[in-house]
């Protein structure tokens, strides 16, 4: 352990953490747009610019170590104007149509600004003009928004191995885009969302969520695709789910879902989802409640046993249960039918 002094404060922390967050473990708010705790530190947005005492110019607090007796300076008049200054110049040429954008009041950059009191923007800047990439059913890519952070690169190279996104060109002309600029659709990507989870602005946003506003309020759960046992959160408007969004602080999985995971739960609302058991009669389908079903199973599942033994009995399990169920299941099979006639919808 080390002590080192943060705005008159002095603060232990382990050796080898950075002065971003050995403040954080004492309280201290730096603002940081690229950097997030599950990647490496990147310095790229020199939002999170400090003092420290005999060192020359500002150092970005996200990739500076913390050493022992370090004088640090976090919100000097100098650094909230730096910091200003940084953000004026990504928002000289930001798209400002923050009413129709999707992340509206939950952008990172806008809630920035607002906290560095920036009501206008003072400069000029030329304007980048890309085509929006929505041809897939998704994620809309609005490289016009980007600032260039580098979150979604980091975190699909580093979290998600997938290696898509990457820097192309130089200067101005910079953008993230996957091999040979081409649509999402056509790249190796999966479709995890896992980029949209990490971008703070409005570059990378869920489709399905899109013109669907902020939600009333978000749920955390459990997925119910697989039974690794993912955690999200359910963002709810209107009483109907509108989408999917990371939980940072799901044990399982962290921010990373699969492609069925965070756009796959358009079928809640289907008009044809089945609600209630169904059993034939006459020929037709009737609603039916649970009793009666469950009783109808076990009466036929009893009739075709003693009618033409164990044998004839088969059942198919599924990935959508937890472990736990599939055990049950086979056990079921094997205890109570008296049969090894069990497989798992895995196999298809």
């Amino acid at each position: 352990m080390i002590r080192l002094t943060i705005d008159d404060h002095v603060v232990e922390t382990a050796e080898g953490t950075t002065l971003l967050e050995a403040a954080r473990q004492a309280g201290v708010t730096i603002p940081t747009l690229c950097h997030l705790a599950d990647l490496t530190p990147e310095g790229a947005c020199r939002v999170c610019v400090v003092e420290v005492e005999g060192v020359r110019g500002l150092a970005t607090a996200c990739t500076y170590p913390a050493t022992a007796g370090l004088v640090v300076h976090t919100h000097s008049a100098a650094i909230r104007e730096a910091r200003k200054s940084v953000v004026e110049l990504i928002l000289a040429n930001h798209p400002l149509d923050c009413l129709s954008c999707q992340r509206n009041l939950a952008c990172e950059l806008q809630t920035l600004a607002a906290n560095l009191g920036i009501h206008d923007i003072r400069l000029e800047g030329e304007r980048r003009h890309y085509a929006i990439d929505d041809t897939n059913p998704f994620i809309i890519r609005d490289n016009n928004k980007c600032i260039l952070c580098g979150r979604c690169i980091r975190v699909c190279q580093q979290v998600q191995c997938c290696n898509v996104l990457e820097w192309t060109n130089r200067g101005f002309a910079t953008k993230v885009s996957p091999a040979f600029d081409e649509p999402m659709i056509e790249s190796s990507c999966v479709f995890c969302g896992t980029c949209v989870s990490a971008c703070p602005v409005g570059a990378l946003t869920e489709k399905p969520m899109y013109g669907k506003g902020l939600p009333d309020k978000k749920v955390k759960t459990t997925c119910p695709f697989c039974g690794v046992g993912c955690n999200f959160d359910l963002n709810v408007k209107d009483d109907k789910v509108i989408g999917v969004t990371s939980n940072v602080s799901s044990v399982v999985n962290g921010r990373l879902t699969c492609v069925k995971g965070r756009f796959g739960i358009d079928y809640i609302h289907s008009p044809e989802r089945l609600t209630t058991p169904l059993i034939k009669k006459n020929g037709k389908f009737a609603e039916a409640g649970w009793d009666e079903a469950l009783d109808l199973i076990s009466a036929k599942l009893g009739e075709i046993k003693t009618n033409h033994g164990s044998e004839a009995i088969a059942a198919l399990s599924s990935a959508r249960c937890v472990n736990e169920d599939n055990y049950l299941m086979q056990k079921f099979m094997r205890a109570v039918i008296g049969t090894n006639n069990i497989d798992h919808c895995a196999r298809t």
